[in-house]
């Protein structure tokens, strides 16, 4: 075979080359519609947040001269954090590269391109995006949302109805809900978990709801906040990793915090909580740490650069799971970066040109590690000048924090896991407390939960001191006067730990805890008739609790009440008939009544 000379190929390949320099124009098909379904889609679809769809080439051609606008200025798609050398799940920033490419798109016709080249648009479900739930929560009574005016900031509670301890994996929001509500409404969520029922008393009337924009619910110091549970239009439901699942209790409430926007016509608002369950206990335990100072917030009007800050020392080493800063219409420059052991600044989240009206929770793509010693800051710039286009009020204001939205805030919440074997949170706990007195020295819930947390270390000498000063600051909170009575009767203390219970009963009657912790101690001292007195109001508000039947069977028996305490016992047994100690308690009783 001839082999033709190597010149004679030249030609050839030098028009290929030149072929293959030719811009070819972008078109839908090939270059845009994969940018606007990664990072438009989720909203804009029928049903979704957005105005419009954006699903199809007529649906992008008939709005592309906005979208060129839009995405020009970064205004769309919404994402606040600069590029800071983390990347979170979900980003939705353009590249220069692919706005330029948009603005070439419109300048040049926006052509379609080859069909067949389309990629396959998104498919958005009207049910439940995680499949049906396990339990579905909805409203009890909706909500009105008036056609115009400022917006609305509501809350929703829900009652779980368990009756053993689940354990949650994952939860999705329905805002609006129903399959053909209006999610416009609805800007974001925040769901809440209320322990102690606390949030029930600012209600007006049960299942009423009631206002406020910034929730602070009590937490118990041993079950410190964990989970963000955030919805946002466009976001898809989050599941929880394996051994990051959260504890969901008979009796606990969830608190769904609303923010709520007028459309122009009046609407009603009855949300819905889908709970995915899952068997498998939690194996690994983060904390919710908040960075703030709102205790400095005092912006003068016209004050364009005014600067709140906040830093907190690592106790342990963490693994950083997610980040949510939140300030309100004031907020401008919002930064968080820890700085190493090593001197090593490292940033967290940095958002230039902040928007209360994007907020967001930020999960990272990778943990981020902060080792022991670990300083995280926080450093908010606030702009209270007649040039912020966001600024509340015309003329400019005085803005002091607070839960309204022409008040200001500035928080920054840290997800994080601490490193190592079982729960490590207490230690941040305490840390946490320590800290937030350093700046608020009077803080009730800081000295309450640092000597919850030293009761809990069976160090009730050191406990009573910072119980008696949270007492001292806030007489009417029963819970600090029913800690302060278990601290005084671990030590023997009998008398001041009754006195400190019946305080807290007068506080609030149905405070069981108190109730309880008051028969016990009159058991101890010998006042038998007073503790049963105390006990069958306990035994009466836990009907269904094998534990608290049997134990006021024992001391029924104690006082000399066989007959009741039989009885007792057997309505203990019937509710849980593989407790040993129950049954050796009722044989006891019965052959004491036999040998009568």
């Amino acid at each position: 075979m001839k082999r033709r000379p190597a010149w004679l190929l030249l030609p050839a390949l030098a028009v290929s080359l030149h072929a293959a320099t030719i811009p070819r124009a972008p078109s839908f098909a090939q270059d845009i519609a994969s940018i606007v379904y990664q990072n438009c889609a989720a909203c804009h679809h029928p049903g979704g947040a957005g105005p419009f769809p954006l699903l199809t080439y007529e649906d992008v051609k008939k709005h592309a001269r906005q979208i060129e606008t839009v995405t020009k200025s970064r205004y769309m798609p919404p994402w606040q954090p600069q590029d800071s050398g983390n990347e979170f799940q979900g980003e939705r920033r353009l590249t220069d590269t692919q706005i330029r490419l948009i603005a070439d798109w419109v300048r040049a016709g926006e052509l379609e391109g080859p069909p067949s080249e389309t990629p396959p648009a998104p498919h958005f479900t009207g049910g439940w995006q995680l499949g049906p739930p396990d339990l579905v929560l909805q409203a009890s009574r909706p909500f009105s949302v008036p056609a115009s005016g400022p917006n609305v900031f509501w809350n929703f509670i829900f009652k779980p109805d368990i009756e053993t301890t689940r354990y949650v994996r994952a939860i999705e929001i329905r805002p609006a809900g129903s399959q053909n509500g209006n999610t416009r409404i609805v800007h974001h969520a925040n769901l809440l978990i209320d322990r102690t029922g606390a949030t029930r008393r600012l209600e007006s009337s049960p299942g009423a709801g009631f206002p406020g924009m910034d929730l602070t619910i009590d937490r118990n110091p041993f079950d410190p906040d964990s989970h963000f549970l955030f919805w946002k239009p466009g976001t898809v439901p989050y599941s929880e990793p394996d051994g990051l699942a959260w504890r969901l209790d008979p009796g606990n409430y969830l608190v769904l915090n609303t923010h709520l926007q007028p459309t122009g016509r009046p609407e009603q608002v009855q949300p819905s909580v889908g709970l995915y369950f899952t068997d498998e206990p939690p194996t690994r335990f983060p904390i919710l740490i908040q960075l703030e100072h709102d205790g400095a917030l005092d912006i003068p009007p016209g004050d364009r650069n005014f600067v709140v800050s906040d830093d907190f020392k690592m106790p342990t080493d963490v693994d950083m799971l997610a980040v949510y800063p939140h300030a309100h219409y004031l907020g401008k420059l919002l930064e968080a970066y820890a700085t190493l052991p090593d001197g090593t600044r490292k940033w967290l989240i940095r958002i230039p040109d902040w928007d209360l009206n994007w907020q967001a929770v930020y999960r990272y793509r990778e943990p981020v590690f902060l080792p022991k010693g670990s300083v995280v800051s926080m450093r908010y710039h606030y702009d209270n000048s007649a040039a912020n286009p966001r600024n509340p009020n015309h003329p400019p204001k005085r803005a002091r924090a607070g839960n309204q939205a022409t008040d200001e805030m500035g928080h920054l919440w840290l997800q994080v896991l601490p490193r190592g074997r079982g729960d490590h949170r207490r230690e941040i706990q305490e840390a946490l407390m320590r800290h937030r007195l350093e700046k608020y020295p009077n803080d009730f819930s800081a000295h309450m939960n640092l000597g919850a947390l030293m009761l809990s270390g069976l160090d009730a000498q050191a406990a009573i001191p910072m119980l008696e000063a949270a007492v001292r600051i806030d007489p009417a909170r029963p819970e600090a006067h029913d800690m302060l009575g278990s601290a005084f009767q671990n030590l023997g203390r009998s008398a001041e730990a009754m006195a400190q219970f019946r305080i807290a009963l007068r506080a609030q009657p149905d405070y069981v805890n108190a109730r309880y912790n008051l028969a016990n101690a009159l058991a101890r001292a010998g006042d038998l008739d007073e503790a049963v007195k105390e006990f069958r109001q306990v035994a009466a508000d836990f009907p269904n609790s094998a534990r608290m039947q049997s134990q006021f069977g024992e001391l029924l028996a104690r006082d000399g009440k066989l007959s009741d305490a039989l009885a007792q016992f057997d309505k203990a047994i019937r509710l849980d008939p593989s407790d040993e100690i129950t049954r050796e308690g009722r044989e006891r009783v019965a052959r004491q009544i036999a040998g009568r």
